[in-house]
């Protein structure tokens, strides 16, 4: 039967799939539309199992800021070529809109969400017979805060959710969501700092003082001073401020207003 152009680009319309690929589809289907898309998807799913063992180092980050939450998901392929395409950036946001819809709490969750019958999972697969390329969503966090903001780097590849316990000016809240994404902070605090790493740092700190001979009465002391200057330069608000390095990241925050603070952080590169 004659496959027109028309019913081509109605089908990749609905599907997103290549003109050649939907062309295909709509042979093999004898032009019914709903089999062109089941082997379509197949398709994708077929690509998806081949190239399985591939890896997705590129890609793209997408956040927004929702009233009092913010989020931030990663989109990733193969190749730079594929990442940097609108269509492949339009899929990563149109996740991203899923995600805000459901107010997803996780990735597992948000990967299982349904919407017009098709898993989030599903749409990642078939954006893999889409493009040829292993496509996955490795990234997917939300935070809660009276105020929120967000900074993606001009990669595409790297991205920051800041949350705030109280207004501040929006210069202030930039600042301090890209300083988390230049100094890649490992938590917002000495406090929620997670205590296996400080007991790590205070080990080595210990074997390095011994290593240098110092007397065994001495090594506790010395481990907890680099202990000490290991969490100011790796929590946000300990580090000297990337601006002006004579202000901590707390400090330039009161500045603006003296009972504000940082409360909620997330950080993802696909570069780390």
């Amino acid at each position: 039967m004659e496959i027109k152009a028309a019913d081509v680009a109605k089908l990749r319309k609905m599907t997103g799939a290549g003109m050649m690929d939907c062309k295909k589809a709509l042979i093999e289907a004898e032009g019914d539309y709903a089999k062109a898309q089941d082997i379509i998807r197949e398709k994708g799913k077929l690509v998806a199992a081949k190239r399985a063992d591939r890896t997705a180092s590129e890609g793209v980050v997408v956040s927004k800021i929702v009233g009092d939450k913010g989020y931030m998901l990663c989109l990733a392929c193969e190749t730079d070529f594929v990442a940097k395409n609108a269509e492949f950036a339009a899929s990563a946001n149109e996740i991203l809109d899923i995600a805000i819809k459901v107010d997803a709490p996780d990735l597992d969750t948000l990967k299982a969400t349904a919407v017009d019958g098709r898993t989030v999972a599903d749409k990642v697969t078939e954006k893999s017979g889409q493009t040829g390329e292993k496509v996955e969503l490795v990234h997917y966090s939300k935070i809660q805060a009276p105020m929120c903001v967000t900074y993606i780097h001009t990669n595409h590849k790297l991205g920051t959710l800041i949350g705030f316990n109280k207004e501040i000016s929006m210069e202030v809240a930039k600042d301090v969501a890209m300083q988390a994404a230049a100094m890649a902070p490992i938590s917002i605090s000495r406090e929620d700092c997670d205590p296996a790493i400080i007991e790590h740092e205070r080990a080595i700190g210990r074997e390095q003082a011994r290593l240098d001979g110092k007397p065994e009465a001495m090594l506790d002391k010395i481990a907890e001073g680099k202990v000490n200057k290991f969490l100011t330069e790796n929590t946000l608000l300990s580090q000297p401020l990337v601006k002006n390095n004579k202000l901590s990241v707390a400090a330039y925050i009161k500045q603006d207003n003296a009972e504000a603070t940082v409360v909620a952080y997330k950080r993802f590169s696909l570069n780390d």
